[in-house]
């Protein structure tokens, strides 16, 4: 039988959300420091541990036959993968800074200008179709300091929650490119049975992640405005209790609309609300 190869962060922001997910579908393996490879004991399928940069190219080569990596990594390499599941963490954002006492008030300001960065081609991009005119200066790293030290005007850089900038004296001045981890696969085996069905264990743990489980008490008679209100996957399942003229109502919520549901729910006359996380689920 066929064994896929699926790689991931060795080590850095993706590695523990990436093995979480991985075990999450129900994948039994070691997440060895010391190895670059895992065998899966219950599926045919053997995980890569990897520098981020090299994951999209070993994607594209045929090296690895899947990949999670930060869409701001595949975007740099430029390669040719597809894009087959959006993973949902991971986030961030790839921002141009200032230094908080330049008066830049848009874009056009950074003519002439050199901007710091470990993403050049992403920001070459993003400076040609705002027809900017700005000299790209390559960092491998701390490109925070390269304004302080005289190096640049401005940076392009990974942000998160903006503390990195805040202490070294910068404003994000800029949206260049919004990133999340990302499953991609070689281009033209989208349809490999594997790893379909690899996908669909994915997303059976992201949808349960997105929900809750709710089961309430409702009288008969506020039944119909309950089930209004919460559709469930298909409906909601409806069993009588054993007290005359009440049911129980057990459906799933979106974790997004949750505590406005909730209110709208006992507004309607929903009681003895219980709300449980979901493992899976499987459409």
């Amino acid at each position: 039988m066929k064994t896929l190869k699926i790689a991931i962060q060795k080590s850095g922001r993706l590695n523990e959300k990436s093995v979480e997910l991985l075990k999450n579908c129900g994948l039994n393996f070691e997440n060895y420091k010391s190895s670059l490879i895992s065998p899966v004991s219950n599926f045919p399928l053997e995980i890569l541990f990897l520098r981020d940069d090299d994951i999209p190219e070993y994607v594209q080569d045929g090296i690895a036959d899947l990949g999670i990596v930060g869409e701001n990594v595949i975007c740099e390499t430029e390669v040719d993968v597809a894009y087959l599941q959006r993973l949902g963490f991971g986030k961030c954002s790839l921002k141009l800074a200032v230094p908080n006492q330049a008066n830049y008030q848009s874009l056009s300001d950074l003519n002439g200008k050199a901007i710091a960065t470990s993403y050049p081609s992403i920001l070459k991009k993003f400076l040609a179709d705002n027809n900017i005119q700005s000299e790209i200066r390559t960092i491998s790293g701390s490109v925070e300091i390269s304004p302080g030290l005289g190096l640049s005007d401005a940076i392009c850089d990974l942000v998160s929650t903006g503390g990195t900038l805040k202490s070294n004296g910068l404003k994000a001045f800029g949206d260049v490119l919004h990133s999340e981890a990302v499953l991609i696969g070689r281009k033209g085996e989208e349809n490999d049975p594997l790893i379909i069905e690899l996908i669909q264990r994915i997303q059976s743990v992201l949808r349960a992640k997105e929900t809750k489980y709710v089961v309430l008490n409702v009288e008969k008679a506020h039944l119909d405005e309950i089930k209004a209100l919460l559709p469930g996957i298909k409906s909601p399942t409806v069993v009588p209790l054993a007290e005359e003229g009440w049911v129980a109502v057990h459906t799933v919520i979106p974790e997004k609309d949750f505590w406005g549901k909730i209110s709208q729910l006992k507004a309607a006359g929903a009681q003895g609300i219980v709300v449980m996380p979901i493992e899976k689920i499987i459409i």
